[in-house]
């Protein structure tokens, strides 16, 4: 078959990824129809949530269901297995069986919230179950989405990854902003808009979303096999666990006659027939300079190393930092409204809290995009330079430092959203703190699978990515539960049970206080990281030298 129609079918499945993941990022939306789900069904702050918490069961911010404030933490131990199972099903049995699934989950999410809505009541442990089943549903449709645009384009992963990985943060931003043209004001409709929108844009994107084989793509013959093997051999194991993914996972694809597949995984050296000696001389230098192809660390290996720890600490901080504004900037908005202006409609509040969930997407979106979703690991999957992602290749490439370099970045975006929190008293300035914090939260999200990969080994890039996420569990639950909290001391109860808080900044102060804390703690923390993994890669390169002197 000629290339020209499977790079069409390429370009294809790689919209439908890109739409998929549109639909998979709608927990940050949540701001927009929360506060009043939580007026309607006369639900306390920490009640509310308690629901968000089990809604943000997503790759990138991730917990699980919560029933009781006291079961929560044991909730998220128990229940929570997100990253890591929905990662063995993608690599296992490839990403259309985890559309599918994130379509039912979504519509099993959404519609019953729709619906509890509608009714005015709903018992809070099934709420919380159905905002589960949507943060599941997105982390499934949304791993297969990204997971098939890196195997169908092995020469530009980077740039392929990185629409799916971006359109993701613009999710909320996109669903807000339809239903503000069509259903203003209308908590309600919201919902419906989420329900069939999320759930029907899966479904729709399972149709076209397909890998691709790369017929000229073979593995070298005979002798010459040994040595490309190179590139991707690691302490623990040779290839072929990489090698299985795109046979194993999708029909597809087709095996050569030589019994070996095509190489078309998101781990494997793809080397042209026409690649001559040089270049595969060429690409074992790589391997041999290149940490993130010598390593093979996964599973409990990870916990005996230091530098899990410090990106699992970052990652636990930064996000729960960044959740607790994303998840609460409604209440925000909503407490300084009532306190600046108690004659202003409800309808008002809520264009206002739509607004702020616009902006947190978009600046996600931006973030994602500046901090780069690539370091110079994946350029060693492919010989081209193809690359999306200004911030750490500008890092890597000109500045000659580390990646990590963005997560202190994103460390001090977080500091300053918190500042500009602390000290916003005039609704009309809260944009300084969603935009700031959702800036953040895209840095720290466009740059941290890769920083897993380049410490860990590309090999078990999704088993240590399950992992890593699951650090927000504690810190997310810590950061809103104790929003909750100080929001409701701050609150009195009116007739027919309706909480409201008019004092403003005081409604929520306190809370901000910790996360100016916690933000300085993540700097410091980054910047112990970005010592301790330079001296690492000293020691390393010393004895590569010496090993080389030996042989």
């Amino acid at each position: 078959m000629s290339e020209k129609p499977l790079q069409a079918a390429r370009i294809v499945s790689s919209v439908a990824a890109t739409c998929i993941a549109l639909a998979c990022g709608t927990n940050y939306a949540f701001s927009n129809w929360g506060p009043q789900f939580a007026d309607r069904l006369k639900l306390s702050s920490t009640q509310i949530n308690l629901i968000v918490r089990s809604l943000c069961a997503k790759l990138p911010a991730l917990d699980i269901m919560l029933i009781t404030s006291e079961q929560g933490l044991f909730g998220n131990l128990g229940m929570y297995a997100c990253g890591i199972p929905i990662g063995l099903l993608v690599d296992g049995k490839g990403p259309r069986p985890a559309v599918l699934l994130g379509t039912i989950l979504l519509a099993a999410g959404y519609f019953p919230l729709y619906q509890a809505y509608d009714r005015g009541s709903g018992w809070l442990p099934l709420l919380c179950l159905y905002s589960f089943f949507t943060g599941l549903g997105g982390c499934a449709a949304n791993a297969a989405a990204i997971k098939t645009s890196a195997l169908n384009w092995p020469h530009n992963r980077g740039t392929a990854t990185a629409f799916p990985l971006a359109t993701f943060g613009l999710s909320a931003f996109f669903f807000s902003a339809f239903t503000a043209f069509t259903f203003p004001g209308d908590a309600g409709h919201f919902l419906l808009v989420l329900a069939c929108g999320t759930s029907g844009t899966v479904f729709l994107g399972f149709f076209f979303l397909r890998v691709i084989p790369h017929t000229h793509y073979s593995a070298l013959p005979g002798h010459n096999r040994s040595d490309s093997n190179r590139l991707h051999r690691t302490k623990s194991e040779d290839s072929r666990r990489a090698e299985r993914d795109v046979v194993e996972g999708e029909p597809e694809a087709e095996v050569p006659e030589n019994g070996v597949t095509s190489d078309t995984d998101e781990t494997s050296s793809l080397m042209s027939k026409s690649t001559d000696e040089e270049s595969r001389k060429n690409v074992d230098e790589t391997d041999k300079k290149d940490h993130a192809h010598r390593v093979d660390i996964r599973g409990l290996q990870l916990f005996k190393t230091v530098e899990f720890w410090q990106l699992f600490a970052l990652m636990g901080i930064l996000t729960g930092i960044g959740l607790m504004t994303i998840n609460n900037i409604g209440n925000d908005a909503q407490a300084l409204w009532r306190h600046w202006d108690d004659s202003i409609p409800e309808e008002f509040i809520m264009h206002r809290q739509a607004m702020h969930v616009s902006i947190l997407s978009v600046c996600s979106f931006t973030g994602r995009l500046l901090s780069g979703t690539q370091p110079p690991l994946f350029h060693k999957f492919s010989f081209s330079n193809a690359s999306v992602g200004v911030g750490s290749d500008f890092l890597v490439k000109v500045l000659r430092c580390s990646g990590l370099w963005c997560l202190t970045l994103a460390s001090l975006i977080f500091f300053v959203a918190q500042i500009a929190a602390l000290n916003t008293e005039n609704p009309h300035l809260l944009f300084l703190v969603s935009s700031f914090t959702g800036l953040g939260y895209g840095f720290l999200f466009g740059c941290f699978p890769s920083l897993v990969a380049e410490a860990f080994g590309v090999h078990g890039l999704s088993t240590n990515w399950g992992f890593m996420t699951l650090s927000p569990v504690l810190s997310g639950y810590i950061f809103n539960l104790f929003y909750g909290v100080v929001y409701d001391q701050h609150s009195i109860v009116k007739d027919g049970g309706v909480r409201e808080c008019t004092e403003g900044l005081q409604c929520y102060r306190s809370a901000y206080l910790v996360t100016v804390a916690a933000s300085v703690l993540g700097l410091l923390v980054s910047l112990w990281c970005i010592r301790y993994t330079h001296l690492e890669r000293l020691e390393e390169a010393r004895k590569i030298e010496a090993d080389e002197r030996v042989e």
